[in-house]
């Protein structure tokens, strides 16, 4: 699949409920009276949000507001976790996710992830790293693979700065090259949605604009939610940007209206930086 939690959770998996695409602008993702616990601890409440298709979302608020959690939710890995549980909807294009004939494992590749801190396997190389999620479960021949694997550095933007260095180990890439792997590996396996979880809060500013840069390309390709503690950066990527706290959404719309107009004094005071 294309979530980077390990090789044995990339392998692609007929579901029993179709999943596809939506068009540009559609909603292609929507959870509807969604909640979530670890243990007895409510970290999400009631839930309602959407990411249209082929664009941007941004998830902004403080430290503990619930960001990371709900975009687990969104491809089933909240559920991986000991004592975690959750209730109401996650839609994609209509298709409940949580039901009972959708296999998860297709959620999570059709659904990919990419995660705060660079994850390449240490033990395999750029392109064994690039095509992971390709090796488990498929009947491609080497060629098809390493085209897939070559296609999914292009659009991670970095197939030219590794294109002679194939063979040698994934973690001896810099932090921003390792980063784009990571997208790499999850490209590879084509999801329709990309989720990021602060994916460039470990990298240095020049990095960090790779990583922006290719946003705003896969957009074109890949509907996009991200979250990030960097106002100005959900400003240069983010359509449309959900504004949570305290485990609840507080509002959402627009990223121009968000962050020039909100409608709640409590989002007017974080964007312009008097808490959180």
């Amino acid at each position: 699949m294309a979530s980077q939690a390990g090789p044995e959770d990339v392998e692609a998996m007929a579901s029993d409920t179709a999943l596809s695409p939506g068009p540009s602008g559609a909603v292609a993702l929507e959870t509807s009276g969604l909640n979530a616990w670890f243990g007895s601890l409510h970290v999400l409440k009631n839930i309602c949000m959407t990411a249209k298709a082929r664009s941007v979302t941004a998830l902004i608020g403080p430290s503990g507001s619930g960001k990371s959690t709900l975009i687990r939710c969104l491809n089933r890995m909240h559920e991986e976790v000991r004592g975690a549980k959750l209730n109401g909807q996650v839609l994609f294009n209509g298709t409940d996710m949580y039901a009972a004939n959708t296999d998860p494992v297709d959620v999570r590749r059709r659904i990919g992830m990419v995660f705060q801190r660079p994850t390449p396997f240490p033990t395999m190389t750029v392109m064994q790293n690039a095509v992971a999620g390709l090796k488990l479960g498929t009947r491609m021949g080497k060629g098809e693979v390493h085209a897939r694997g070559e296609d999914a550095l292009r659009r991670a933007g970095l197939w030219d700065e590794v294109k002679d260095r194939l063979s040698h180990p994934g973690g001896g890439l810099s932090g921003g090259q390792q980063q784009r792997l990571c997208i790499a590996r999850a490209l590879a396996v084509q999801p329709e949605i990309l989720l990021m979880d602060e994916p460039a809060s470990a990298l240095d500013p020049g990095a960090t604009l790779r990583i922006e840069e290719l946003i705003e390309k896969i957009k074109i390709e890949y509907t996009v939610v991200i979250v990030t503690h960097n106002m100005q950066q959900a400003t240069r990527v983010a359509d449309d940007t959900v504004f949570m706290l305290d485990g609840q959404i507080v509002e959402s719309g627009p990223t121009d209206t968000i962050f020039s107009h909100p409608s709640d004094k409590r989002t007017e005071d974080y964007v312009n930086g008097r808490f959180g």
